[in-house]
């Protein structure tokens, strides 16, 4: 009989978990769309890569999506079994609601462990392929996108010419750049010959220039200097989405693994600010997937208490309780940040608040009591 209840129960659950799981992972790639649609229709950027792109991206949504999918699928699975007495008939048979908490144990257990897997190893390298593929798309429409007798202005704050560009396009001829990032003293440089140069260590493009000269003139056009070389190196930066990506140079503290965040921590001092963001997301890692188990045994009291209109008032549910559970997150994150809360304690304060909360609806629904004290109402109605 129990085998049978816990099946019943995993079926009503796990099928809208993964139906919610890809409505919610798509629309949330849709604020995607616009950059990744951008760079293949203006950059001409291939269909392939922005499958990449788009896989790539995959990960860091999962560990939103999946948390939010399981508390959705919970509430609507218990408000439809409330509604449809079937939740009755159970108890009338001596199913104690605790029972319920094996399928709905082991399901969040599931989506916690795909979490945590998500979290520690998908993400870190999803957004290190994400940055690599960038840089990468970078560097070939840089050399794709320079033609020759045509000024180019794809390159933030420079303005390139070539004269001529052989038919391999190796290298440039009759190279005229125009750098305005100095600021007061824009740079004219003139060069016989320049070649494009990548570092995917730095993830820099570089246009190395050979024998010309630069040329500045200050605002006020009173002070002209020249300089003569022989190499001369401009860094260049592709005026798109993928730019602001690709111009990171140092790993960024999504890309790490649990263990680089670990041996960065012990690298750095523990006042420092950077210290205070490396434990903040090593922190953020692990408690977020936890919220998974958290979710399920939330979802079965309030799930019993959405008696009308199941799916539309779980789903309200639903939102409502992740949106507070989010909101108290990016709050103690930002006061981690601060330095006001350790970041241990701060990025497990929302974990802690919602696992009582839910312990104490879960253990009023089994007593089938009210949720909230009748001193308390007698108290509000006066």
């Amino acid at each position: 009989m129990n085998n049978i209840i816990t099946r019943y129960i995993l079926r009503e659950t796990a099928l809208p978990f993964f139906v919610i799981l890809f409505i919610l992972t798509f629309v949330l790639l849709m604020g995607k769309i616009l950059q990744l649609m951008d760079l293949m229709v203006n950059k001409g950027v291939g269909f392939f890569d922005i499958s990449k792109l788009i896989l790539f991206l995959m990960p860091s949504l999962f560990t939103f999506t999946i948390p939010i999918s399981l508390l959705i699928s919970v509430l609507v699975a218990f408000g439809r079994l409330s509604s449809d007495n079937e939740l009755t008939a159970m108890k009338a048979s001596g199913i104690s609601l605790y029972q319920f908490l094996y399928p709905i144990g082991f399901l969040s257990l599931m989506a916690f462990m795909a979490t945590l897997i998500t979290s520690l190893f998908l993400v870190p390298t999803g957004n290190a392929a994400t940055k690599n593929l960038l840089f990468t798309i970078i560097k070939q429409k840089v050399s794709i996108g320079i033609k020759e007798k045509v000024f180019n202005d794809d390159f933030k704050g420079v303005l390139l010419y070539a004269e001529k560009i052989p038919a391999d396009g190796d290298f440039l001829e009759g190279v005229l750049v125009y750098d305005n990032r100095t600021g007061n003293e824009p740079c004219t440089i003139i060069a016989q010959k320049a070649y494009l140069l990548s570092d995917p260590d730095s993830l820099t493009i570089i246009l190395r220039l050979e024998n010309g000269s630069t040329h500045m003139v200050d605002k006020n056009f009173r002070n002209y200097r020249k300089m003569d070389f022989s190499a001369y190196d401009v860094n260049l930066a592709w005026d798109s989405p993928a730019s602001q990506e690709g111009e990171k140079t140092k790993k960024d503290r999504r890309e790490m693994t649990i263990w680089e965040l670990s041996n960065q921590l012990k690298l750095s001092g523990m006042n420092t600010v950077r210290s205070r963001e490396l434990a903040i997301e090593l922190n953020k890692k692990i408690s977020i997937p936890f919220s998974c188990i958290i979710f399920g045994i939330l979802g079965i009291p309030l799930g019993i208490r959405a008696h009308r209109s199941v799916k539309s008032q779980g789903f309200s549910i639903g939102f409502l309780t992740v949106l507070i559970y989010y909101i108290l997150q990016i709050g103690v994150e930002a006061l981690a940040e601060a330095g006001t809360l350790s970041p241990f304690i701060g990025l497990w304060i929302p974990n802690l608040v919602f696992l009582t909360v839910a312990i104490y609806l879960f253990a009023m629904a089994s007593k089938e009591k009210p949720y909230i004290p009748r001193w308390l109402k007698i108290s509000r109605n006066k």
